[in-house]
């Protein structure tokens, strides 16, 4: 038992003076030891503990040559401990102080990326999506030689476009489920308006033709006949379009009931 309290406060005593010996580093103007150490915390991944002796150090290293170094490890350190708000924020001074350091490229591409998981899902707001979108467009047009980062880029814009495309597509469609269905025409006519490629445009179609159907089918008699034309011009350029969808039965279905009236 002696024995085991022993060992006990010997480990204790060993992890405060660990503690102690970091805590008196940080509080330190010893910009050689604290830029070591810095840079040992960071390649063994201990990213909070490097991002706060690289904030540390930022007003003792400024105007030296260590400057760009210091305020870009110091980003990425808050980049790679997941801190992303606080990162963005690192790099966006990074690139507006430093435009020729050879780490602008990077901090550009890291900037990108923080603010791409600052975005939400479709559901949500999609400004911060939009901003973003145009950012990468920027950085792309700037760097129209980087083989390096541009896939990682139009890998985020092909996700952000689908995003914006999802949010305009279950909007016209909410109208359908409301029932309001010529505001559902209208929202999803717009939809392919604004965007031809929206990546559900089958999906747009269709809820555009069975929402021209409803229309028609609800109508008063004398409105019908003029109304079921605007479902058959729906129907015919779906299936001109898509032939094969698996939304073509139903919309045959309805075509020949149309036709029969």
């Amino acid at each position: 038992m002696k024995k085991f309290l022993i060992i006990t406060v010997a480990v204790l005593s060993a992890i405060i003076s660990c503690k102690s010996q970091y805590e008196v580093l940080l509080a330190s103007s010893d910009v050689d030891a604290k830029y070591k150490a810095a840079m040992e915390f960071f390649a063994n991944k201990k990213y909070q503990k490097s991002a706060q002796l690289f904030e540390s150090m930022a007003v003792l290293t400024s105007g030296t040559s260590r400057d760009d170094t210091v305020q870009y490890y110091w980003g990425l350190s808050n980049y790679r401990a997941k801190d992303y708000f606080t990162a963005e924020s690192n790099f966006s001074k990074f690139i507006e102080n430093f435009p020729q350091s050879p780490f602008t490229p990077d901090a550009q591409f890291y900037r990108l990326d923080c603010l791409y998981r600052a975005t939400y899902r479709w559901e949500l707001d999609q400004n911060p999506t939009r901003a973003c979108m145009s950012a990468i467009n920027e950085y792309m047009r700037e760097h129209p030689s980087d083989d390096i980062h541009r896939p990682a880029c139009e890998d985020m814009l092909k996700e952000l476009q689908t995003r914006l495309d999802r949010k305009d597509y279950e909007a016209g469609k909410q109208y359908y489920h409301m029932e309001d269905y010529l505001s559902a025409r209208v929202k999803l006519k717009n939809v392919l308006k604004t965007n031809s490629d929206n990546v559900y445009r089958e999906d747009v179609l269709y809820y555009t033709a069975m929402a021209s159907y409803h229309y028609a089918r609800l109508s008063v008699k004398e409105k019908q006949k003029e109304r079921y034309l605007v479902f058959t011009d729906d129907y015919l350029n779906f299936i001109s379009e898509y032939p094969e969808s698996h939304y073509r039965p139903e919309l045959d279905r309805l075509y020949r009931q149309v036709n029969e009236k």
